[in-house]
């Protein structure tokens, strides 16, 4: 390996096209992001969002740096309920902690940051058709 790849490896990475993206360097979650529907999952294996996006169907957008998560609790009657610098922000639906793929949850993507955005579901007579969809009816 020659010196500059020694180099890239640790302080750098390359990306599509051959554009270098440096540790530290805001992520565009876009292009590094699955979209499931009600939320996004970063690919990467090491990946991390430095903030959760909490998109509410009337174009509203709540996003909280995952820095100030005090706690996250999830419980199915309920849903996933998220405590931000004191502030009490609840996730509601339906499928919150059940499997979109396999090892891909909501709750334990926002647990361990690869989550980088929740979106709230517009249609709900659409999402019903799948009952195993994890679906978020509201965040308030």
């Amino acid at each position: 390996m020659s010196d500059s790849g020694v180099l890239d490896k640790y302080i750098g990475r390359i990306a599509e096209g051959g554009m270098r993206r440096t540790a530290g360097e805001p992520v565009d979650h876009e292009e590094y992001a699955d979209d499931l529907g009600s939320f996004g999952w970063l690919r990467g294996v090491r990946e991390r969002a430095m903030m959760l996006e909490l998109r509410k169907k009337d174009g509203n957008i709540l996003a909280v740096s995952y820095s100030w998560l005090e706690r996250i609790e999830f419980d199915p009657s309920v849903g996933i309920t998220l405590i931000v610098g004191g502030r009490q922000v609840r996730i509601m639906g339906r499928n919150l902690n059940g499997e979109v793929r396999p090892n891909v949850r909501l709750f334990e993507g926002i647990v361990r940051h690869r989550v980088p955005w929740v979106r709230q579901a517009v249609e709900l007579a659409l999402s019903k058709e799948h009952p195993a969809e994890t679906v978020v009816e509201s965040i308030g």
